[in-house]
């Protein structure tokens, strides 16, 4: 009865990962367990989906070095469950671990797609809105838990438009300590007054104490943040209200 069983997760993993392969640019390895049997596919039931992957390259310039993610028990469509497609019938938890590389996120942020879906940023500043329009960002992962930001945006205020340029370090808030500014400096440009960066400041804390981020049918919390020399590590817990199967929806 065991080996029927895995013969049925084998044949649903199968079609599952050839489905994924289909969808993504570039792939160097990918392993994809649904981990169940026939008896609990005609229910909709799984006690749960695992999927591993390495050079996972999305929307052509964004690559995803490796990812980890796990679910636990989903009640899914039964028939499309024998064709290889996960589609649930409720919302599930899950958890992954993922890592980026540092020239992968300079890729990433050079793409066009990203470059589409950069926006611009508006402040309250002693009652006058100062906008900033981001033009160009490099990241570096040089080691002991920082992040170096080095960008050009266009700095609207008081009816004037202007361009600087700057450079910023940073750390990452983790499970054991809140996120730190270690330096920003101007390195093209007039600078900033000490309103506007307290300001951005406080913008910046209200996006980081998030309960959660949302994008599309997925919900998810960052829940530690590894940053080593040239990498980046993030432990994430999921709500996905459905298997991504696009290209766009599987980056996350």
């Amino acid at each position: 009865m065991q080996d029927e069983h895995n013969l049925e997760e084998k044949v649903l993993s199968q079609s599952a990962e050839m489905m994924v392969s289909q969808a993504l640019d570039e792939v160097e390895k990918i392993d994809i367990n649904v981990q169940t049997d026939l008896f609990k596919i005609l229910q909709g039931q799984a006690d749960g989906v695992s999927f591993a992957g390495e050079g996972l390259v999305i929307q052509e310039d964004i690559r995803i070095q490796e990812i980890k993610l796990q679910t636990d028990s989903i009640a899914v469509n039964p028939f499309s469950a024998l064709f290889g497609q996960i589609e649930l019938n409720e919302a599930v938890n899950a958890t992954a671990r993922i890592v980026l590389t540092e020239v992968d996120m300079n890729r990433a942020l050079a793409s066009d797609y990203v470059s589409s879906q950069m926006q611009n940023f508006d402040f309250d500043v002693d009652g006058e809105i100062v906008s900033f329009e981001p033009q160009k960002i490099q990241v570096f992962l040089p080691g002991e838990g920082k992040i170096e930001c080095r960008g050009r945006l266009l700095l609207k205020e008081k009816g004037n438009t202007r361009p600087l340029a700057y450079t910023a370090v940073l750390r990452p808030r983790t499970h054991s300590q809140p996120a730190m500014l270690e330096s920003f400096n101007c390195t093209e440009g007039e600078g900033v007054s000490i309103e506007l960066v307290t300001a951005l400041m406080q913008k910046a804390k209200e996006l980081m104490n998030l309960p959660s981020l949302k994008w599309e049918d997925m919900a998810f919390k960052i829940k530690d943040i590894k940053v080593e020399k040239g990498s980046l590590t993030l432990l994430v817990e999921t709500q996905v209200k459905q298997i991504p199967s696009s290209i766009t929806e599987l980056s996350l």
